[in-house]
């Protein structure tokens, strides 16, 4: 059976990607950064969780250490340090540890269990890799830096048979937005500047990973796929 692997996949949009998956027929390994966001996952067949901190060798080792084999690798953790936060240097710099290297070393790790099954990545980007941001330059550096990332790897590894590929989400319905979404005054603008007219949800994404991942997609790599409901587009 064919199995993937997702970072940040306990809650939100890498929650949305795990279970996506396991109803295609992955057996995922769900991580969490802690004991109680792995607990906190509402159980699912096929779905099993460990603790994954992406900024630590050891950790990253340890998770793939159990796997006698991975056919996807889907790089969700994230963080994002609002109010002028990454401004400071150090948040700066941990942002980009974690959005950025940490993505790095989790393919780094993983390639050679890719390459014995012919496997696939799917990063995650933004859209802040298009687009800059007055509010969060170490975010927004990270993902654009993610975009870059996806390019590179795509090209140097598809010649052992990996492809690379990265999703950029809208805006989506998850619990870190719920304030947003629920805020009539916040959420009209994004709607306005969304053709579509709604809040993506965790399952848009998780449908598109699955696409990446699967054999209708054996001739794409390098793409960064928008699933925004047209924000990009206007």
């Amino acid at each position: 059976m064919k199995q993937a692997l997702v970072t940040g996949g306990t809650r939100g949009i890498g929650e949305g990607i795990a279970r996506a998956l396991a109803e295609a027929g992955f057996q995922v390994l769900a991580c969490g950064l802690t004991e109680a966001e792995c607990a906190a996952m509402t159980p699912r067949p096929g779905i099993r969780t460990t603790v994954l901190d992406v900024t630590s060798d050891a950790s990253v080792a340890d998770a793939l250490r159990g796997m006698d084999r991975l056919d996807v690798l889907v790089n969700c953790a994230g963080i994002i340090q609002r109010g002028g936060v990454e401004f400071d240097l150090a948040a700066f710099e941990k942002t980009i540890a974690v959005n950025l290297t940490g993505t790095m070393r989790m393919c780094v790790t993983a390639k050679e269990l890719l390459k014995t099954s012919g496997g696939s990545i799917v990063n995650m980007a933004s859209m802040l890799t298009f687009q800059g941001s007055p509010f969060v330059p170490g975010y927004s550096a990270s993902k654009g830096g993610v975009g870059q990332l996806t390019k590179s790897l795509a090209a140097a590894w598809a010649a052992e048979g990996i492809r690379v590929n990265a999703i950029a989400p809208g805006w989506i319905d998850t619990p870190l937005t719920r304030p947003l979404v629920e805020d009539a005054a916040r959420s009209a603008p994004i709607l306005a500047r969304t053709p579509m007219n709604r809040w993506g949800t965790p399952a848009d994404i998780g449908g598109v990973v699955v696409f990446l991942a699967s054999d209708a997609a054996r001739f794409v790599t390098g793409a960064i796929v928008p699933v925004d409901g047209g924000y990009l587009a206007v």
